[in-house]
């Protein structure tokens, strides 16, 4: 399990949602998402309720059993729910608008896990489509909490060349050091 117990409890708590919303707006500012978004490792939802009222039509890809079955259960059929692997997503090429990850990339167990995400990312996504994530930055507070965790933080000097060896154009990053990373980029 890529979270521990401690690290469960904060992002499956109800004042972790209402920041999550708050801070969502920003996260989504300028990025046109357009009418059919696939989001990767939405976890407890946090994200996932911000974006169902935002979008068209969402998809969300999720590897935990357990959350997937929490998912399903809180959003029916607003939302489609696929158990899966963002690096081995069972989609078809070409298929969404945008794909979206939020503060999950850091969980994905390998630099080169992160690139086959980045790169199936790629694959599903249309041409002139989106891909925003945003992660977190180590700090002290987020080492203590990621104990026992998996944690494979974004580098930021790396990070737009392994977006471009994916696939991707016009890259742009953002990096606020010890608190996030954020990354918009598209498929030509």
């Amino acid at each position: 399990m890529p979270m521990n117990l401690m690290h469960r409890r904060i992002c499956s708590s109800k004042k972790w949602a209402a920041d999550v919303a708050g801070r969502m707006p920003g996260m989504l500012a300028g990025v046109e998402l357009g009418d059919d978004v696939l989001e990767i490792g939405p976890g407890f939802g946090a994200t996932t309720r911000v974006l169902a009222t935002r979008v068209e039509r969402l998809t969300a890809v999720e590897i935990d059993p357990e959350s997937v079955r929490l998912l399903r259960a809180e959003f029916g059929e607003r939302v489609e729910i696929v158990r899966g692997d963002g690096a081995r997503m069972p989609f078809p090429d070409r298929h969404f608008s945008a794909v979206v990850c939020f503060t999950m990339l850091h969980h994905v167990p390998s630099p080169a896990q992160q690139d086959a995400l980045f790169a199936e990312a790629h694959r599903v996504l249309r041409p002139g489509g989106v891909f925003r994530g945003v992660d977190s930055q180590p700090n002290p507070r987020f080492r203590l909490l990621h104990l026992g965790d998996t944690m494979v933080t974004l580098d930021p000097h790396t990070l737009p060349d392994r977006l471009r060896g994916a696939g991707f154009a016009d890259v742009e990053t953002d990096h606020q050091p010890g608190r996030r990373i954020s990354f918009l980029a598209r498929r030509a």
